[in-house]
């Protein structure tokens, strides 16, 4: 696998799973919470996980005999499956889905008490944890992070450097600017879009909503406009750099044939300048760059070129969330596993990325974050379910890659239309569906 690590489904949760009902209705002893750190869990689990690349080579099983030295009653078998979100959504039609998984994106926030198990008070858990608030429903918490990711842009120190380029870039334009003069004194691609792939143009874009604003309610206040690409806005600013980069040629040459692990390796060797993804990227970059003979220590990570009143803001956002299945025969053993995964197994810093446990530092892949004083900002979920019943009606798709798409389409001349005439369209659409929801 290898891919987004993350952040499949950071924006776009809480869509309704299509014809979803989750087999019979719960009985009152299903809904029971699954209890914190049980001390004598048993039985066996399945754990549904999306990282088919660390089931196949081993590295899960590494995570369970260190788990059973804890719980030796309990027998963790892992499923990886490589379409997670589609065959998941599948399987919960039926009372069959694993007794831990990484809750879809499908499933609508408010639809949580009916397939998942609570975990607790969110008044008390978020003390404890970061992103509650991603599965808070009537107070209660129904999943808790893997990790957590900032946004910005993976790009190869070395090769800016070569280019001449040392600070970062603090406004858009200064971006353009530097990724012109990448591309005349290196000859190396400047930006590499992922087109191809699709999943790139999606919440790496979107969780930069709030960090050009740094406002943590950003995305929330999306919900109550009727203009989200208004001047100004973070969407507009996004949106036109993806644009300006494409139109000024200053990205790959075909968008059709581009591939997601290979651009690993190109980044790697500064064949690629830079792209924006989530800092779960950076270790993944840094492990191509180590077998591709290259120095891991060139792989940098850059906030999206804006400032606040003279600072740099990333968003700081929640990855996948693990849930006990509502069905389980084994909460008190799937909830153990939650436990212990999230507060002793180290996943979120081999990862390189951000505990879910507010008590632990910022990882080293952040260092650069840290040193340079960037302002992380943990994202409101308080609206999500709003603004994705906005976007549905809407049809436009701020966590898919369609719309994106067709403005690179529209920027390289592949199909008419400006950017200006489609963002007036977009705004059109947004204002009509709000009109619709909720009424």
């Amino acid at each position: 696998m290898g891919k987004r690590t993350l952040s499949v489904a950071l924006f776009a949760a809480m869509l309704t799973v299509a014809g979803c009902s989750g087999g019979a209705s719960p009985s009152a002893d299903e809904t029971a919470a699954a209890p914190a750190n049980p001390d004598d869990a048993s039985g066996g689990i399945t754990v549904l996980t999306n990282r088919t690349d660390l089931v196949e080579d081993g590295t899960m099983k590494k995570y369970a005999d260190e788990f059973n030295k804890v719980y030796p009653k309990v027998k963790v078998t892992f499923e990886g499956l490589t379409d997670y979100e589609g065959e998941v959504k599948i399987r919960m039609n039926t009372e069959d889905y694993g007794d831990v998984l990484l809750i879809p994106s499908a499933v609508a926030k408010g639809d949580y008490p009916k397939f998942f198990a609570p975990l607790g008070d969110t008044s008390s858990m978020k003390e404890t944890y970061r992103f509650t608030g991603k599965t808070d429903v009537a107070g209660k918490t129904y999943g808790i992070a893997t990790f957590g990711t900032a946004n910005g842009l993976v790009y190869n120190k070395a090769l800016w450097k070569k280019a001449g380029i040392s600070d970062w870039p603090t406004t858009t334009d200064e971006f353009l600017d530097d990724l012109k003069t990448v591309k005349e004194k290196t000859g190396a691609t400047p930006y590499y879009t992922n087109f191809k792939d699709g999943w790139p143009l999606e919440s790496p874009w979107t969780n930069g909503v709030g960090s050009i604003s740094c406002d943590a309610q950003a995305t929330d206040q999306l919900a109550a406009t009727d203009e989200p690409w208004a001047e100004g806005s973070d969407l507009r600013t996004l949106d036109g750099l993806l644009f300006d980069m494409v139109q000024q040629k200053l990205t790959e040459k075909d968008p059709a044939t581009t591939n997601w692990e290979s651009s690993k390796t190109l980044l790697a060797k500064g064949k690629v300048g830079s792209m924006m993804l989530g800092s779960w990227a950076i270790n993944q970059m840094r492990d191509a760059a180590e077998k591709a003979d290259q120095n891991p220590d060139d792989i940098g990570f850059m906030p999206v070129p804006s400032q606040k009143d003279g600072k740099f803001c990333a968003t700081l956002v929640s990855d996948y969330q693990q849930a006990v299945n509502i069905h389980s025969e084994h909460k008190e053993a799937a909830r153990a596993w939650i436990d212990w995964f999230t507060e002793k197994s180290g996943y979120a810093t081999k990862e390189g990325a951000v505990s879910v446990l507010k008590s632990e530092a910022m990882p080293a892949t952040l260092q650069d974050y840290v040193d340079n004083d960037v302002q992380l900002i943990e994202r409101s979920e308080a609206k999500t379910a709003e603004v994705n019943a906005i976007d549905n009606a809407a049809e436009i798709g701020l966590n898919k890659p369609d719309y994106r798409k067709k403005l690179i389409d529209m920027a390289r001349g592949a199909t008419d239309g400006s950017f200006e005439s489609y963002i007036e369209e977009l705004n059109k659409r947004w204002s009509e569906a709000r009109q619709t929801v909720g009424s």
